[in-house]
């Protein structure tokens, strides 16, 4: 049995004209994706006990570097990125920004580099990272 969509689709009007601007509802956006490894959920989660802004910051900062084109991804730096923006996109103030990025720095997570710039470990720990043999092209 034909779907109705099918049939619809071949339908056309009597006067010829086809309406191209009607959208099918199968041609919606798919959503972007990011690979996150599954030691995140398994192991940093549980053991570091990260808050909601935490995890936003790690994830925003581990997407940028290691989901997202970038040319320094071999050395798991992020580009630089502007506080107040990242703080905006995370729904945040400055203060909470600045002392979430502390923390991420307090569990070796991320380095900064410069002031919007920072080192991500791949694998979340200096542990992780010999484990699963990540070596960040002599960065470290």
């Amino acid at each position: 049995m034909e779907d109705l969509r099918s049939i619809l689709s071949s339908h056309h009007s009597k006067t010829g004209n086809v309406n191209s601007s009607v959208k099918s509802t199968h041609d919606e956006v798919a959503a972007s994706t990011s690979e996150i490894p599954d030691l995140f959920f398994d192991e940093i989660l549980l053991k570091f006990k990260l808050t909601r802004v935490e995890t936003l910051c790690l994830m925003y900062l581990y997407r940028l570097t290691w989901s997202k084109p970038n040319l320094h991804r071999k050395f798991g730096i992020a580009p630089i990125i502007s506080h107040a923006d990242l703080a905006k996109q995370l729904d945040i103030n400055l203060d909470s920004l600045y002392q979430t990025i502390r923390k991420l720095e307090g569990f070796n997570f991320i380095e900064t580099i410069r002031s919007g710039q920072y080192f991500v470990r791949k694998y979340f720990t200096e542990e992780n990272d010999r484990k699963y043999g990540q070596n960040y092209d002599n960065f470290l």
